[in-house]
């Protein structure tokens, strides 16, 4: 593949042990170039990823700890290990049939790999229904 990242293992989702030791995270293969793009990506919320960050962080939804976490060639917007859950928010671009269909294969992909995905789309409209709706799918996924 020219101008991507070779798919190595990494020690943690935003560094490598410094030794090219190959390691898993979780499982799942991430690339170096979604390491990168995760640090970007942690200083450029959106206004919706802010909105929702303020309500998930330092364990605030039921005690489960959401961060943002490559995975695989992804990065995801916040991603909860305890119950391998994916919370992706996906703005007004993503109504466009490339978006669109980008989105449905991520997804596609991360349930492959364990993974629940939940969409948030809604929480410019109704942010307590989108943590509703996060928990549930969270709490039958733990222990």
């Amino acid at each position: 593949m020219v101008g991507q990242s070779p798919i190595r293992l990494v020690s943690s989702p935003l560094r490598s042990n410094g030794e090219g030791d190959r390691e898993a995270v979780e499982g799942l293969l991430t690339s170096a170039g979604s390491v990168s793009r995760a640090r970007v990506q942690r200083r450029a919320l959106t206004p919706p990823e802010v909105r929702l960050w303020v309500r998930l962080r330092r364990r605030a939804l039921a005690g489960l700890k959401f961060r943002q976490h490559p995975v695989g060639p992804y990065v995801l917007d916040f991603y909860c290990a305890e119950a391998k859950l994916a919370v992706e928010v996906d703005g007004e671009s993503h109504s466009h049939p490339t978006p669109v269909a980008h989105d449905r294969r991520r997804t596609e992909w991360l349930k492959r790999q364990g993974l629940a995905v939940i969409p948030a789309e809604k929480v410019r409209i109704n942010l307590d229904e989108v943590l509703t709706s996060i928990r549930a799918a969270a709490e039958p996924r733990l222990g």
